[in-house]
């Protein structure tokens, strides 16, 4: 099968982005793009990339959580699907190609075969999540969770800002809580879960490489942590007879900085938010509150480093008479891509761009959720700056080009020999 040639891509991304743009419009906000689960500008964002896949020959749905779905046919009636899709919902203040762009990317692809009357041994299937960010109940991959059957009951009692829960959000837009299990794909009709997202990370554009392959979405862990001294007169307590919860928690993340710099580069950690009470300018503080993001793309490497971090403030709090206290309230394991979808992927972008580099994600996907039914796999297209979740946030249309040659070769490739069946870790 012919690849697509350089000018048929870059007609396919001028009209990537056009399409980008139009979705960008449709935000709750005249200022920023802000478009959350089950609102009005979700149900028109979902009909129109509905129209964009009816128009590139596939069967149209929007299934019993509002995911918008799309189906082209394989050679056969009733195959085995390869199924291609990201999310259409954004945090507030968003970027308009988180999410979009792999989305209105996967329509062109499809658009390609549609175009020549290619049909493939296996259906090619395009999937706009409803709700990826969990910006408006605060619940992320809601809609890919809906896709694999795995929606927890207590959801549909979780309520938005102003009080109205996922149930009843279903119901003011004819969705039917008691359907949701509808939405539940069988393992057997996907073959593997591919999604083309922005990097969100300067990584790309440090290598001069407009595309990248994902190795692994990395874990994470959140933690509560304390420090605890004790409070007095800042005029009166002197230095060496201080417990001084601050002096202790700068201590600590310089310590935890210069520990995660020692390891894996792939290794992250952040110290996010910190308090102090009592927090008055003439008091030495008693207690620090702060929170510590540590993430990942191998699991037992994550562990090590969270057990030294959280080692390391207990003997800081020992060495100044503190107490230091931690508490894990989120945690998510690493999801790995499926090896053979690497490689795959790998050559193709060796064949596209003249090299292939292999990277972690820092940030979570859809794909995430996938990985529990079906093996992913994940192309990244170049940001500038990194930045993402805001509305700087910015791509080449040359490296979306790209981006649908190397799609559309992925895609063929896959298609002819599918990656074997099971998740992806």
């Amino acid at each position: 099968m012919a690849a697509m040639e350089a000018r048929t891509a870059a007609s396919a991304g001028a009209r990537v982005m056009a399409r980008c743009d139009e979705l960008a419009a449709i935000s709750e906000s005249a200022e920023g793009l802000t478009r959350v689960y089950l609102s009005a500008e979700h149900l028109r964002a979902n009909a129109l990339v509905g129209e964009w896949m009816q128009a590139a020959g596939m069967c149209v749905w929007q299934d019993a959580v509002g995911n918008i779905c799309g189906r082209y046919e394989g050679q056969r009636a009733g195959a085995q699907a390869l199924l291609l899709g990201s999310h259409l919902d954004t945090v507030r203040n968003a970027g308009r190609y988180d999410g979009m762009l792999g989305v209105v990317a996967a329509i062109e692809t499809v658009q390609y075969f549609h175009d020549r009357g290619i049909r493939l041994p296996l259906a090619v299937e395009i999937v706009g999540f409803a709700d990826e960010e969990g910006t408006r109940f605060g619940i992320t991959l809601l809609g890919s969770r809906g896709l694999t059957g795995s929606w927890p009951q207590g959801w549909l009692d979780q309520v938005d800002a102003n009080g109205v829960s996922v149930a009843q959000a279903m119901a003011a837009v004819g969705l039917a809580a008691g359907n949701i299990a509808s939405a539940a794909r069988n393992a057997d009709d996907v073959a593997a879960y591919l999604e083309l997202h922005i990097e969100q990370g300067p990584c790309l554009e440090r290598e001069a490489l407009a595309l990248g392959v994902v190795t692994a979405i990395n874990g994470a862990r959140r933690l509560n942590c304390r420090f605890v001294g004790m409070a007095g007169h800042a005029g009166t307590v002197p230095m060496s007879h201080r417990q001084d919860a601050l002096a202790a928690a700068a201590q600590w993340m310089v310590y935890v900085e210069a520990q995660t710099r020692q390891r894996d580069p792939q290794l992250v950690a952040t110290v996010g938010t910190l308090q102090c009470h009592p927090g008055a300018v003439n008091v030495i503080p008693g207690e620090v509150a702060l929170t510590l993001d540590v993430r990942g793309p191998e699991d037992q490497m994550l562990a090590s480093l969270l057990a030294d971090l959280l080692s390391g403030g207990e003997t800081i709090a020992r060495q100044r008479g503190l107490q230091f206290h931690a508490s894990q309230y989120y945690g998510i394991p690493a999801t790995r891509c499926d090896e053979s979808m690497q490689a795959c992927l790998a050559q193709v972008l060796t064949e596209v761009q003249g090299r292939s580099l292999a990277l972690p994600s820092g940030a979570g996907h859809d794909a995430i959720a996938m990985a529990e039914r079906w093996p992913v796999g994940m192309l990244f297209v170049r940001c500038a700056g990194g930045v993402s979740h805001h509305p700087a946030e910015a791509v080449e249309v040359g490296d979306v080009a790209l981006a649908i040659q190397a799609y559309v070769a992925w895609v063929q490739a896959l298609a002819e020999r599918p990656p074997l069946a099971g998740p992806a870790r």
